[in-house]
């Protein structure tokens, strides 16, 4: 059974329970080594291959991951779909600890983070406008539903740099544009996978308030481990519940996101970079 479901814990969510059929799958990438091995295994009756975001042990920044190598690894498995889970802290009194928000939108705060597989002679530019996958993004948010946990559809992610958390001023910034929550890992991902044409949707796991809240300055590290602990238990049945119910072929725009978007001649791009990219581009250029 080949695997076409991959699946991205973030903080707090660093296993599937229950995964069945084990075993580890060390990937080599033209881009140097993904965070650690995916973990293969049966989930609702299908292949899924599981990745901790952070490595064993949560021991890699958000800016020091290599998003290529882990979106290009689930690539080379076969994935077509990824369910991935995030750590947030809210922007908004509606959206309170434990709740999940399933966004829809980013706004991009990094800071000179690779998030293209294109260059060294292939220049491309896909469609971003949607950066989401709708059709994965309703199946994810049903199955939150579904397993009882509060969720919210739709929503801007505001992707920052870290580690450090936002100042005040950031924090109120942000609210001001209508913002709804705040992460550090997800955008480079959804970028990636958009180029690698998989489907790609996020389930944000908010742990607190952000410092704009009046509250912010009595949220103790202990608090949210305990809240990362609870959510983690929540993804893990929301992430089984959608698993089971995604079923192919695709018909959404991801499965085709580069057929109008490489714009270098065949003839031009070098021989290595086509050998190394094949895995996504080798249906568009021989």
């Amino acid at each position: 059974m080949s695997v076409q479901i991959g699946i991205i814990g973030g903080s707090g969510l660093y296993d599937m329970g229950e995964l069945t059929d084990r075993e580890e799958k060390t990937v080599a990438t033209p881009f140097g080594d993904p965070s650690g091995p995916y973990v293969l295994g049966t989930l609702r009756g299908k292949r899924v291959a599981f990745l901790a975001r952070h490595g064993v042990g949560h021991r890699i920044l958000p800016s020091e991951l290599n998003f290529r190598a882990n979106i290009y690894g689930f690539k080379v498995l076969g994935v077509e779909w990824i369910l991935s889970a995030s750590a947030v802290g809210s922007l908004k009194h509606e959206y309170k600890p434990l709740d999940i928000l399933v966004p829809d939108q980013f706004f991009d705060r990094t800071k000179g983070r690779i998030s293209t597989f294109f260059g060294r002679g292939l220049v491309g530019h896909v469609a971003f406008a949607h950066p989401f996958c709708g059709g994965l993004s309703t199946i994810a948010a049903d199955a939150a539903a579904a397993v009882g946990a509060t969720v919210h559809r739709g929503g801007t992610y505001v992707n920052m740099e870290g580690p450090q958390f936002s100042t005040l001023a950031e924090s109120r910034l942000y609210r001001s544009w209508g913002m709804d929550v705040i992460g550090m890992t997800n955008l480079q991902e959804a970028k990636l996978a958009r180029e690698a044409e998989i489907c790609y949707a996020t389930l944000a796991l908010i742990t607190d308030y952000d410092c704009w809240h009046p509250d912010h300055d009595s949220v103790s590290v202990d608090l949210i481990i305990a809240n990362l602990a609870q959510n983690a238990v929540m993804a893990q049945r929301t992430i089984a519940d959608a698993v089971g119910r995604i079923a192919g072929p695709r018909s959404c725009a991801c499965k085709d996101a580069l057929a109008t978007a490489i714009i270098t001649r065949p003839e031009f791009v070098p021989a290595q970079t086509k050998k190394e990219l094949a895995p996504l581009i080798g249906k568009y250029m021989t």
